[in-house]
């Protein structure tokens, strides 16, 4: 069990439901992606069998048998040269939020990381969401780079911050 009654564990298809609810959610109502077209079940099963295919992590938050939030990584860029960088992603449920349920989720994503030797970890996030740049600096996650006006969304432009917390891994040769 974690903090407050959390626990965060992998996830399995049974919890993908609630996953696309929550992520679903963020499309249609925040800039936190920069889709406006719901996803459909079928869509997060693909991302999910993706993911278990590169053995990457999706883990959700747990409270009571309820999935309050999932976060996740995946490849940053097509390449062998960038596979020792992932992207990370991390969603909460909105009655959960505020709640340290999102630290805990890229903590996770974070130890993961290191046990898989990853060496930089990525974060994109939309400039005008202050929550998670403020969740991300706590984390050890610097600024790198400023993008403007690189998404559209809600009749307007989006500028994206990309986050980055380096690793002390050092990859050996493959």
């Amino acid at each position: 069990m974690g903090d407050n009654g959390i626990t965060i564990r992998d996830a399995h298809e049974g919890d993908l439901s609630a996953i696309l609810d929550i992520y679903n959610y963020a499309i249609l109502n925040t800039t936190a992606v920069y889709s406006e077209q719901p996803h459909t079940l079928q869509m997060r099963k693909d991302w999910y069998n993706d993911r278990m295919k590169n053995k990457f992590p999706v883990f959700v938050a747990d409270t009571d048998g309820e999935v309050a939030g999932f976060s996740s990584f995946g490849h940053f860029r097509a390449g062998a040269g960038y596979k020792y960088t992932v992207e990370i992603s991390v969603y909460v449920d909105g009655p959960f939020r505020g709640k340290g349920i999102s630290k805990l989720l890229v903590q996770s994503l974070i130890d993961r990381a290191r046990e898989m030797n990853v060496h930089a970890v990525i974060a994109g996030i939309s400039a005008d969401n202050q929550i998670s740049i403020n969740l991300h600096r706590s984390l050890g996650f610097e600024e790198v780079a400023y993008l403007k006006e690189v998404g559209y969304k809600f009749g307007r432009w989006l500028d994206l911050k990309l986050f980055e917390l380096l690793l002390n891994n050092t990859p050996g040769i493959t």
